[in-house]
């Protein structure tokens, strides 16, 4: 795999789990948001927090794009899955919360099921071929 390829799958997993994780500190600083006050939302753009949130989830969007031009969707969705670790650990750090051995197992259980997808190819063989036919000669870098 080309250092490109796994560096813009662990920019997926890392902005999507901090992504999350500062939103959660932004709106623990902010409160309860309620159906009858909604506007109160608004309000969050404001926290700094939340806007560095909003930021790293930007670049969860354009790294998750990325890996969607050159992979599958059956291999970039399970590969994304691994963010589940970096929030579970960034949340046990940074918001102090309690997770259970339970949970920890789960996370676990998912990143051996990345590694099982991880294994196969990912791009469909028939829609590498279609690239080839269509792809001027010299530019099956990605391949």
């Amino acid at each position: 795999m080309k250092f490109k390829k796994i560096f813009i799958y662990v920019a997926i997993s890392c902005c999507n789990g901090t992504g999350d994780v500062l939103l959660k500190r932004g709106m623990d600083d902010l409160g309860e948001i309620h159906l009858n006050h909604w506007t109160h939302v608004f309000s969050a753009l404001m926290d700094p927090w939340i806007v560095l949130g909003i930021v790293f989830l930007a670049g969860f969007f354009y790294s998750y794009l990325t890996a969607l031009s050159w992979a599958d969707l059956t291999y970039v969705l399970p590969a994304t899955a691994f963010g589940y670790v970096v929030t579970a650990f960034l949340s046990r750090v940074f918001l102090h919360e309690a997770v259970s051995p339970w949970r920890w197992a789960g996370v676990m259980l998912i990143t051996c099921g990345v590694g099982l997808v991880a294994r196969g190819p990912s791009l469909t063989e028939r829609h590498r071929e279609e690239q080839e036919r269509a792809a001027p000669k010299g530019q099956h870098e990605l391949a």
